[in-house]
């Protein structure tokens, strides 16, 4: 295991603030990160806004276009669906050889001329939404901030704008909590297609090219390590079994950039796209920045633990010291402590065939995933896809004003509840326990029906909420709740086909017993 050491004066220029000169209450092991509570904020807020968009929203033709535009049109993805031939032959088409135009070529054209962070930040406010997640760095290694450590960066070319900082002052004027989104541990492996078109540039090749006096090599990260001929997609994921031979300077640079970040924008957040922790276990390199985050956060809360770390895949031990995230995913009963799942309502990168075709997930659809969540201890991340020019569509704006107007109506049944006992009936759930072990099984679960039941508690108040709403006049069995007699029941304002809520008053009702929690998908 590389041993993460960073020079001490690195280290001080990296957090550029003076957060860590307090006792350090954390160290880098996983037994000192379970130490860690998970703050009221979060486990109060249910409802997140993903703003995952950078450069790669440019062509319009969905997420990691990065990385499939090197493809060609024999290529064998068995993970993803044979996208990569669609934007590999997309690109062709569209924009020529990869050869002369690739990945960097399309920094120039993100100019972000439509973004305006305040407004959508209002939105988000209005949709009942507690945080913001911005997108730092994706997989394709271009920071979307003043990055010190990282010369490819917004405030240098494309937009030359702070992303990270915009959203955080948008977000923080409306109230709402800001995280951010570090993808860039994975750029070695996925950028690997890459090194037989533009991916083994160096400075020297820039003489007379807009890029003239940056390096593509801190962009792509392929000339520092052997190729892995890699067989699929799933190949780079897991670092115990992926690029044997991580470099020292990669290392040392993730941690520098990442604490660059915290430091600048003291961010509530942190969602690693990622295995266990970055690099983990090829590297302490993720325990020592989730330790030096932590004793951040407590520097900037006065003791108290107010910031959060999630992370993916995550062992029962894991989850002590991080909060799992469960992507495109449903989990079969609550689970504790709390835990995230994390969707879109069409491609992570703004895909226009989606908008063409109709595909984005109704608000209908999106409110299930919430309810479905918060019943279980969980809080959902949404993301809608957002523009390279910075706007969002006119079907997204609608999606987006429906949520707004159930959580209006019917919000009081995910705010500031817990997890009731039962908290789930119907056929859906014998299905997400069938693909609890499946990744991404979202897109395994069949549609619910009126049967499908998730409640929520508050005092001695139950919700019930009907997934799909039952035909008008008729009201749900509500057999989960058994033969107890209700003082009153009383079903709130409909909004067109989102869930349908009753709100049940009985004399004093249990909490679920929070020690007793299934596995989540893994």
């Amino acid at each position: 295991m590389l041993n993460g050491m960073i020079i001490g004066a690195a280290l001080a220029a990296a957090v550029a603030a003076p957060a860590l000169a307090n006792e350090a209450a954390f160290e880098p092991t996983w037994e000192s990160l379970a130490e860690h509570g998970t703050p009221a904020w979060f486990e109060d807020s249910r409802l997140g806004i993903f703003c995952h968009w950078g450069v790669q929203c440019v062509p319009e033709c969905g997420d990691w276009y990065a990385r499939r535009m090197y493809f060609d049109e024999n290529a064998a993805d068995v993970y993803m669906d044979g996208k990569e031939q669609r934007q590999g032959k997309f690109h062709r088409e569209r924009y020529g050889d990869p050869k002369e135009f690739g990945f960097k070529d399309f920094i120039p054209l993100w100019k972000a001329e439509k973004w305006d962070p305040a407004k959508l930040c209002a939105l988000y406010r209005e949709m009942g939404a507690s945080y913001i997640v911005a997108m730092a760095n994706h997989h394709d290694n271009f920071d979307n901030w003043d990055s010190a450590f990282q010369p490819w960066n917004s405030v240098n070319m494309g937009p030359k704008r702070d992303i990270v900082g915009e959203w955080s002052r948008a977000a923080r004027a409306e109230g709402l909590k800001f995280g951010v989104s570090v993808h860039a541990m994975h750029v070695m492996g996925w950028m690997e297609p890459s090194r037989k078109y533009d991916g083994m540039l160096t400075r020297a090749d820039g003489k007379g090219k807009w890029w003239e006096g940056y390096d593509p090599q801190d962009l792509y990260e392929q000339a520092t390590h052997g190729a892995t001929n890699q067989k699929d997609d799933l190949h780079f994921w897991w670092w115990d079994h992926c690029i044997e031979d991580v470099p020292a300077s990669f290392v040392s640079r993730f941690y520098l950039r990442t604490m660059d970040l915290v430091g600048k924008y003291r961010p509530d957040l942190i969602y690693f796209d990622n295995c266990y922790l970055p690099l983990w276990p090829r590297s302490d390199v993720g325990l020592r920045l989730v330790a030096d985050y932590y004793n951040a956060g407590r520097a900037w809360h006065q003791g108290r633990d107010e910031v959060v770390v999630t992370s993916k895949n995550l062992t029962d031990k894991m989850r002590k010291c991080v909060t799992l995230d469960v992507e495109r995913s449903a989990i079969p009963g609550p689970l504790y402590p709390h835990w995230q799942t994390d969707t879109c309502i069409g491609e992570w990168h703004y895909d226009r065939a989606v908008y063409d075709r109709d595909g984005y997930k109704s608000a209908a659809e999106v409110l299930r995933v919430l309810a479905d969540a918060v019943s279980k201890n969980g809080n959902l991340l949404l993301s809608i896809p957002i523009r390279a020019d910075g706007s969002i569509d006119e079907k997204e704006l609608a999606v987006c004003r429906e949520i707004a107007a159930w959580m209006k109506s019917c919000g009081e049944c995910v705010r500031g509840v817990t997890v009731a006992d039962p908290c789930a009936e119907g056929p859906l759930t014998d299905a997400i326990i069938k693909h609890k072990d499946d990744a991404f099984n979202e897109r395994f679960l069949p549609k619910p029906t009126d049967e499908d039941i998730r409640y929520t508690k508050k005092g001695d108040v139950v919700y019930a909420i009907a997934l799909v709403p039952p035909e008008e006049g008729k009201t749900p069995a509500f057999k989960a709740l058994g033969s107890r007699t209700p003082n009153s029941v009383e079903r709130l304002p409909q909004v067109g086909a989102c869930p349908a809520v009753w709100k049940i008053s009985f004399g004093a009702i249990p909490a679920a017993d929070s020690p007793a929690s299934p596995r989540p998908p893994s």
